[in-house]
């Protein structure tokens, strides 16, 4: 752990910060084989994950606040240098307990202000809510991650958009509880994805510092 003086947080350091993906996001993401991290392995990275159960934007619990709280109030733990790549996920949480449009952006706005100042060499992406199609059932989570692809785009984010996959990609039968995947769910999602990120140029690039 290093008290990081330029910015008065403690900060953990990372022998391969710059091989490494920093992963914000909730339960879609906490598991160790989750779809996100699945992705970013497969993309060449290590992943260091903050993501919690039960969080969002909006929504919080009584272990972690919500995305921006967490990241102000030092709930996390962030690494110190520069990680090429922060993904932020989620959405589900704020859907859930009815976060307004106008909630939702404002957080999201902040904490991607927050983690640019942070990290300001640092490519940011954001993967929406994972939900069934709207014409599925995805209600308002389908919504959720509509409303985060038009926050990724006037921030200039890549923005994955993961609101009909659970229809898309028929895992509604790897569902162990209508929302969260069993471990097959996790592999077949992880692999769309990774596909996805691969061809928006997300791999992870060689470190020209580690040239000889």
């Amino acid at each position: 752990m290093y008290k990081n003086p330029s910015n008065n947080r403690n900060e953990i350091i990372l022998a391969d910060v710059r091989r490494t993906a920093v992963l914000i996001g909730d339960s879609q993401s906490e598991p160790m084989g989750s779809w996100p991290r699945e992705a970013l392995g497969s993309l060449g990275y290590k992943v260091y994950s903050v993501a919690r159960g039960g969080t969002g934007y909006v929504a919080a619990t009584s272990k972690s606040g919500n995305y921006i709280d967490a990241l102000q109030r030092g709930d996390w733990v962030l690494p110190y240098g520069t990680p090429p790549l922060i993904v932020v996920e989620g959405g589900g949480n704020d859907a859930a307990h009815n976060a307004s449009d106008e909630q939702i952006t404002a957080n999201a706005n902040r904490l991607l202000a927050a983690l640019k100042k942070r990290y300001p060499q640092a490519k940011i992406v954001i993967i929406g809510t994972l939900a069934r199609g709207a014409s599925a059932g995805g209600g308002r989570r389908t919504q959720v991650d509509a409303l985060l692809g038009n926050i990724a785009a006037k921030a200039g984010a890549p923005f994955f958009s993961v609101g009909d996959w659970i229809s898309r990609y028929q895992v509604a039968g790897d569902l162990v509880d209508g929302v969260h995947l069993n471990a097959a769910g996790h592999a077949k999602l992880g692999d769309v994805l990774a596909a996805d990120m691969a061809a928006a140029g997300l791999r992870l690039q060689p470190d020209p510092r580690s040239a000889s």
